[in-house]
């Protein structure tokens, strides 16, 4: 088994239970990273037999342009996508971080993570 990591993809969009924060808007940074068995790929040398992160990418920039309230549900939605397009994989975990947050205090970022292995979600 390998994992293929996404990092640090860096999006701005409208989260928030606050209107000024569906409004004004605030960058994000999304993390992805996908278990999936690497045996085919390592032998065909042929994308459509690994992990596109490419796709993953489009995955989360689609996602995260569909305001929701709480970053778990934006989680959540992200993970369905990457599960729904590999089915095969072992897991995903997905983090969505919400920097410079509106709330009383100084704080960097805000950030939810959540991870599905397959015996356990799927």
């Amino acid at each position: 088994m390998a994992s293929i990591s996404v990092l640090g993809i860096k999006i701005y969009a409208y989260h928030g239970c606050l209107p000024e924060e569906t409004k004004i808007g605030s960058d994000y940074e999304v993390n992805v990273v996908v278990e999936y068995d690497i045996q085919r790929s390592t032998e065909s040398d042929d994308l459509k037999h690994t992990v596109d992160y490419v796709l993953i990418n489009s995955i989360v920039n689609e996602e995260m342009s569909v305001a929701s309230k709480l970053l778990e549900n934006v989680v959540a939605r992200i993970i369905d996508k990457i599960i729904e397009a590999y089915p095969k994989i072992f897991s995903v975990e997905v983090s969505v971080a919400k920097k410079n947050p509106p709330i009383n205090g100084d704080v960097i970022e805000v950030a939810v993570k959540d991870k599905r292995i397959k015996d356990k979600h799927f």
